[in-house]
């Protein structure tokens, strides 16, 4: 492999963590600041009320969106052991 190709092949590696990774600690996050507004707001701060909304909608969005996940690294697995192979 020449330099130009293991770049590109880090490139892709880095385009599919954001792709994979992203959208669930994207949603996390706004889990997380909706809950410390209404925590600030009733001024309730127990940090299980953080916790447990999170779990509940990063396995919900895992459990929608997991197939597709699982699709594109496996496709991204099999050009990388073909890029090997080849």
């Amino acid at each position: 492999m020449t330099n130009a190709e293991v770049s590109d092949l880090m490139y892709e590696v880095f385009i599919m963590a954001i792709q994979l990774a992203g959208p669930l600690l994207i949603i996390s996050m706004l889990v997380g600041v909706i809950i410390a507004i209404l925590q600030a707001a009733t001024q309730v701060h127990e940090q299980t009320l953080t916790f447990v909304p999170k779990l509940l909608v990063i396995g919900s969005i895992l459990v929608f969106t997991g197939s597709s996940m699982l699709r594109s690294l496996q496709d991204f697995m099999i050009r990388l052991l073909g890029m090997i192979e080849g």
